[in-house]
């Protein structure tokens, strides 16, 4: 899983004090390691190790799936000469859409794991926040950088383990179960009726 796309800046800045502008002469610089601070927390783990478990599940979900198709495409072609040219191409063409309305529910699952991904990561950035702002209001900063685009930096300016720290203290609690919409429909896991016999 890569948390990436869910940066909590675009140029590294990621929130301003909203009383910098009142200090005299130049004030400290903070970094932060935003996928740390993610991925670490106590949030950021139980959301990765969902993803990762629904994923898999997905995974195998799929393998099971296709491996039913395999043996019913086999199934029907060992049928086909004991059945007439119109029942085969009429079977045929039934199976075809079977495997198109399968694949086009199962893509509908994978990109609900993607939304689902993308909420969580929305809800952490709204709980991030103002925990961001306390740390550059005690710290009497005026910004925090991605530290990954910092070329040099002392240490002490690091707050990303103190960052996860308050974040963890104030939610004291992993994030809440989001729901996963699932597309409309019979389940996939729903028995089908093998092709009839000539």
């Amino acid at each position: 899983m890569r948390p990436g796309p869910w940066r909590l800046a675009v140029a590294g800045l990621v929130l301003l004090a909203a009383t910098s502008q009142a200090q005299e002469g130049p004030a400290p610089l903070l970094t932060l390691d935003q996928d740390r601070f993610f991925v670490e927390s106590d949030f950021g783990r139980a959301a990765v190790e969902r993803e990762r478990g629904e994923t898999a599940a997905l995974e195998q979900e799929n393998k099971r799936i296709e491996a039913e198709l395999v043996a019913e495409e086999q199934a029907l072609t060992d049928q086909r000469g004991s059945l007439s040219p119109e029942e085969f191409t009429e079977r045929a063409t039934a199976f075809d859409e079977k495997v198109e309305r399968i694949r086009a529910e199962q893509d509908a699952k994978a990109q609900a794991l993607v939304a689902r991904r993308d909420a969580e990561r929305k809800e952490f950035l709204q709980l991030a926040g103002p925990i961001l702002g306390e740390l550059l209001g005690e710290r009497k900063a005026t910004a925090i950088l991605e530290k990954g685009l910092v070329i040099v930096a002392l240490s002490a300016i690091d707050i990303t383990d103190e960052a996860i720290a308050k974040l963890n203290a104030t939610l004291a609690k992993p994030p809440t179960d989001l729901p996963v919409e699932r597309p409309a429909g019979p389940p996939i896991d729903a028995p089908t009726d093998p092709p009839a016999g000539p």
